[in-house]
């Protein structure tokens, strides 16, 4: 009876410990606090912010630092012309999320000295144990080594990016028949609709597919593809323009050769044919022995 008391409490300190070892590492933050996020100049680049910012996933205070909004106009008025543009754009996208609704947007005015912008934002996230939204690597690699949360906008894409890419290959069984010409319907392991052009037949049975396209709208995703054994080329041409090009070149073969019209006496002389040469010798041999009976 001991034993089975001191077992119960080294399992409830061992679960104490883990939970006192996660709250450590979490923000020290209120149930009305939220946490702060703030914006590196690469993301404000990134026209998929705005987008994300529309979608209402943000649910944290993003904070815009002063010296960020410095540092893109320094490079939307530098020489690169990249830059300068991409620079612009995003001085455009602040502006834009200023007006986007259930997105709390901040402009902290942080002082312009000679700190640079990376060590001011890993000093304010530490200082509010805050967040960095960057899609700087080297910044990443940083603020992970020094324990500081990180969000990246790529890292995010990644994660929605779909296990299979136009060009590849997978085993698909077809479950039912399409609604368009000779398509067959499947599904994928993570309940993706696929719709397989030339499967109507291959109900039942399990495939080897290659995919076509991706179409991805707000009702869900879908992707396209094709038969992998069969070659497009030879689906989609058949064997009739084969058979015309044949049929033309056989014509054009048992046709009657095109009569060549003769030369013109403009051209110039022409040569004799040697036969004529001799018909006139034969003639001139024969006329002989009458003419000389007559004298």
């Amino acid at each position: 009876m001991d034993f089975i008391i001191l077992l119960a409490t080294l399992i409830i300190l061992t679960e104490t410990t883990l939970l006192l070892v996660k709250t450590s590492q979490k923000p020290l933050l209120n149930n009305s606090q939220k946490r702060k996020v703030y914006v590196d100049t690469s993301a404000l680049m990134d026209v998929r912010l705005l987008a994300i910012a529309e979608t209402g996933f943000i649910s944290d205070d993003v904070v815009i630092p002063r010296s960020v909004i410095h540092e893109l106009q320094l490079l939307a008025d530098g020489k690169d012309s990249e830059k300068r543009a991409r620079a612009r754009a995003a001085l455009d996208t602040v502006s834009d999320l200023e007006r986007v609704v259930f997105f709390n947007l901040t402009i902290l005015d942080d002082p312009l000295d000679r700190t640079p912008v990376d060590n001011r934002l890993l000093e304010l996230a530490k200082s509010s144990r805050g967040a960095i939204l960057t899609n700087d690597f080297n910044l990443n690699k940083v603020a992970t080594v020094e324990h500081v949360d990180v969000l990246n906008i790529n890292d995010l894409a990644l994660a929605l990016r779909g296990d299979y890419l136009p060009g590849e290959q997978a085993q698909v069984r077809i479950v039912a028949v399409g609604e368009g010409a000779h398509q067959g319907v499947g599904y994928l392991a993570d309940g993706t609709m696929v719709v397989v052009d030339r499967a109507d037949d291959k109900v039942g049975s399990e495939i080897t597919i290659e995919f076509v396209r991706l179409r991805q709208t707000s009702a869900g995703r879908m992707m396209f593809a094709k038969l992998a054994n069969v070659p497009a080329a030879k689906v989609r041409a058949g064997g009739s323009g084969t058979a015309r090009l044949t049929s033309v070149a056989s014509k054009t073969s048992t046709a009657r050769p095109v009569s060549v019209p003769s030369r013109s006496r403009a051209a110039g002389p022409t040569r004799s044919h040697p036969t004529t040469k001799t018909s006139r010798a034969t003639k001139a041999t024969k006329i002989s022995p009458r003419r000389a009976k007559s004298q």
